[in-house]
């Protein structure tokens, strides 16, 4: 049976179209999988700023801790003392 040249260029025709895809495909791909890579790393860093801020209220909290216990107790040694009025 010989071969039909019209089925035969469409056969190839359909072939590179599918390459094409396949091609454009690809390369989207790796830029998607190179995106992701970048937000993991932005994910990664933000975690650590997090982390580090979150280091720092804390050592804010005992700072403010210790100040307002200061200040308690200066006011209570103020409270008694004579005032001298009287």
């Amino acid at each position: 049976m010989p071969e039909d040249p019209i089925a035969h260029g469409e056969l190839a025709a359909l072939t590179r179209r599918f390459e094409e895809v396949a091609e454009r495909s690809d390369r989207e791909f790796g830029i998607v999988k190179s995106d992701l890579t970048a937000l993991r790393l932005q994910v990664g860093n933000l975690d650590q700023k997090v982390s580090n801020l979150d280091a720092k209220l804390g050592e804010l909290a005992e700072k403010m801790d210790r100040n307002q216990a200061q200040i308690v107790e200066l006011l209570t040694r103020l409270v008694g003392r004579d005032s001298g009025v009287g």
